[in-house]
C-alpha cells in the first residue's frame, strides 16, 4: 500500500466525527430513487491539497468531513491535464482521443472553442429525465451563444465565467446570467470589491432553494484554486505570517492583460493560496449544509473533484504545499501529478462512511453513472463505466486500460494499463519516439522507466495508444495555453 492510500486511510479510519447510518446493501439490479446530484469541480486543486491526503500547511475540514462520511477514490482521474478538454471528457463521457475539444483553443473576444451541437452531454441526459440543471462556476466549452454555450448543451441556468481566460481574474467587470451580461460596477476601473467565487457561490444556494421540490443536477466548477491568487482580506488574515517566506510575485495591473487573463500581482501568495482553499473548503461545507437544513440531504449525492493536478503560474507554488504528494508532474504533464486528482461522493445511507475504493476511474465514467443513477439509457458511444456498484458496495465492472492525449508541449500520450503506466512524450518531433513504463504498485512517483525490461507492456500500450486517437476537428487547431 503506498503511502497516499495510508494517509487517507488513516485520516478516514482513524476519524473521531460521527458518520451517518449505513442502509443494506442494495441489491444489484434494484431501483433506488433518483437523487439530486451535485457535483463540484475544484480548478487545479493538486492530489495533496487536501489535509485528508496529507496536506499539512492548512487544513480542509468540510471537504475531508465528506469522505469520512462517503468514499474516497485513491484512483481517479481527471479528463486531461488541462481545464477544457477536462471538461469535454466529462461532459461527453469520451476521453481525449474521441471527444470532441481536446484543447484550450481561444476565440476572441471571449470564450473557447464550442463542443459541436452534435455532441450529447450529461446535462442534456438528465434534462431529457426529468431533471432541473444548473451551472455555476467556469464553462470553457463555448463562446457566449455559440453551440457550446451552457444553455445549448442541457443546462437551463449557468452564472459565472463563461470565458476561461476571463476566469482567472477573480474580481472581473462582469459574469454571465445565462446570455445576460451581469456587470459588477463594484469592480469598474481597479475596484476589488466583488469577490467573483463569493457571487457565483450565492446563485448556486439560490439555485438548490429554488429547485428543493424537484429532482436537480448542479454543476459546480469554482474557479478555486486557479491563478491569479487572490482572496478576500478575511480570509488572507487567516494565514497571514503562517506560511513564510513568502516570494513577492509581479503581475499585470494594468494596460491590456488587466482583468482580462493577466494575472495579478500577489505579495503574499501562500498566504493568497492558503486563503483560497480555506474559502473553498468553506463553500463545500456550506453546500452540503443546505442541502441538509432543506430536508434533502438524504436524497442528495454530492461529488468532489479537481479538472487537472497543481498549476504553477501567478506566484502558485506547488512544491512549498507539496501538492502533489508523491505523484510526479503538474498541470500539462501526463505523469500522475497533472492527471490523478482526489474525488469524494458522499450519499447518505447510500455509501458506506469512511469508504476507501481504489477501483481506477475517471471522468468518463461521470456519464454512464450518471445515467444509472437517474435510470435513462447510457449512450453507445462512450468510454465511460458507470462506478455506481462500486458506491451501493455492489459488483464493480473496471476498465481494461485508462487513455489520455495531450496535444501541447510537443505532443503527449498516456495509458494507464491495470498497475503499468506507459507515456509517450515530444512525439511532434519524433513520431516513434519510445514509450517510459512505469509500475505504479512499487513506483507511484513515476521515476523508474522499466520499459527496457518489459518489452511485452511497452507494445500493448503501443497499440492502445495507436487504436484510441480518433481524429477530431478540433485536433487540427493548433494550441493555445490556458
Amino acid at each position: 500500500m503506498n503511502q497516499i492510500i495510508k494517509i487517507v486511510s488513516l485520516v478516514i479510519l482513524l476519524s473521531t466525527i460521527g458518520g451517518c447510518n449505513h442502509q443494506k446493501k442494495t441489491n444489484e439490479g434494484s431501483q433506488i430513487p433518483k437523487p439530486n446530484i451535485i457535483y463540484i469541480l475544484a480548478d487545479d486543486l493538486g492530489y495533496g491539497d487536501l489535509s485528508l491526503t496529507g496536506q499539512v500547511n492548512f487544513s480542509t475540514p468540510n471537504i475531508d468531513k465528506l469522505a469520512k462520511n462517503g468514499m474516497f477514490f485513491t484512483q481517479h482521474y481527471s479528463g486531461s491535464t488541462v481545464c477544457a478538454p477536462s471538461r469535454s471528457a466529462l461532459m461527453t463521457g469520451q476521453h481525449t482521443g474521441h471527444t470532441y475539444i481536446r484543447g484550450n483553443r481561444e476565440v476572441q473576444p471571449e470564450g473557447q472553442h464550442p463542443l459541436d451541437s452534435s455532441i450529447v452531454t450529461v446535462a442534456e441526459l438528465l434534462k431529457s429525465g426529468g431533471y432541473v440543471t444548473g451551472a455555476f462556476g467556469k464553462w470553457g466549452l463555448g463562446y457566449p451563444s455559440s453551440e457550446g454555450d451552457p444553455n445549448n448543451q442541457g443546462f437551463d441556468e449557468f452564472y459565472g465565467f463563461n470565458c476561461q481566460r476571463l476566469g482567472h481574474n477573480y474580481y472581473p467587470y462582469y459574469l454571465w446570467h445565462n446570455q445576460t451580461k451581469d456587470s459588477l460596477i463594484d469592480n469598474s476601473e481597479k475596484k476589488t470589491e466583488k469577490y467573483a467565487p463569493n457571487i457565483i457561490h450565492d446563485k448556486a444556494m439560490e439555485f438548490l432553494e429554488k429547485n428543493k421540490d424537484t429532482t436537480f443536477f448542479m454543476y459546480y466548477p469554482s474557479i478555486i484554486p486557479h491563478a491569479e491568487l487572490a482572496a478576500p482580506e478575511e480570509y488572507m488574515t487567516k494565514f497571514r505570517g503562517k506560511l513564510l517566506p513568502e516570494k513577492s510575485y509581479l503581475g499585470v495591473d494594468d494596460g491590456r492583460g488587466y482583468k482580462n487573463g493577466g494575472y495579478g500581482s500577489q505579495k503574499e501568495p501562500h498566504t493568497a493560496f492558503a486563503a483560497m482553499i480555506y474559502l473553498l473548503d468553506k463553500q463545500v461545507g456550506e453546500i452540503r449544509k443546505k442541502v441538509e437544513e432543506l430536508g434533502i440531504g438524504e436524497n442528495t449525492i454530492i461529488l468532489f473533484t479537481s479538472d487537472n493536478g497543481p498549476h504553477q503560474e501567478g506566484g502558485a507554488d506547488p512544491d512549498y504545499f507539496n501538492s502533489n504528494a508523491e505523484l510526479r508532474g503538474y498541470k500539462r504533464d501526463l505523469y500522475e501529478g497533472g492527471i490523478r486528482v482526489p474525488m469524494i461522493t458522499y450519499w447518505p445511507n447510500k455509501i458506506k462512511p469512511n469508504s476507501i475504493s481504489n477501483h481506477i476511474s475517471a471522468f468518463w465514467d461521470f456519464l454512464p453513472t450518471v445515467c444509472d443513477l437517474a435510470q435513462i439509457e447510457t449512450p453507445k458511444n462512450i468510454d465511460g463505466i458507470s462506478f455506481l456498484p462500486e458506491l451501493l458496495g455492489e459488483k464493480q465492472d473496471h476498465h481494461d486500460y485508462l487513455y489520455w492525449e495531450f496535444q501541447a508541449k510537443g505532443g503527449k500520450q498516456a495509458v494507464r494499463l491495470g498497475d503499468w503506466k506507459g507515456i509517450r512524450l515530444n512525439m511532434d518531433n519524433n513520431p516513434k519516439v519510445p514509450i517510459e513504463l512505469y509500475n505504479l504498485a512499487t513506483d507511484i512517483g513515476e521515476q523508474y522507466n522499466v520499459a527496457t525490461e518489459n518489452p511485452e507492456i511497452v507494445e500493448k500500450i503501443v497499440k492502445i495508444m495507436k487504436k484510441e486517437h480518433v481524429y477530431s476537428k478540433e485536433f487540427s487547431f493548433a494550441y493555445e495555453k490556458n
